[in-house]
């Protein structure tokens, strides 16, 4: 298992259009990914669970990946998240 605390610090946190692209990147790997905020955990494939976290700008989050890409992933989302979703 591979693990890493990001902040998020987009204007909109992680809403609808950064969610969106933030489902699709995580979707690109095999392994087994999850979103940890205030001790709840979800499926960081899962829309509306990544959603229901409600991650605003400045909310540090846990990026945890389990199997075969589990670091590349974590790092790829890590990334994405660094670079406000490119916005």
């Amino acid at each position: 298992m591979f693990t890493k605390e990001v902040t998020v610090n987009n204007q909109v946190g992680l809403h609808a259009r950064p969610a969106t692209f933030f489902i699709q990147k995580a979707n690109e790997f095999k392994c087994g990914i999850w979103v940890e905020k205030d001790e709840r955990r979800v499926n960081a494939k899962s829309l509306l669970g990544v959603l229901s976290l409600g991650i605003i700008k400045g909310t540090t989050i846990k990026l945890m990946a389990d199997g075969v890409d589990e670091e590349e992933a974590v790092l790829a989302l890590e990334e994405l998240i660094a670079s406000n979703f490119s916005e």
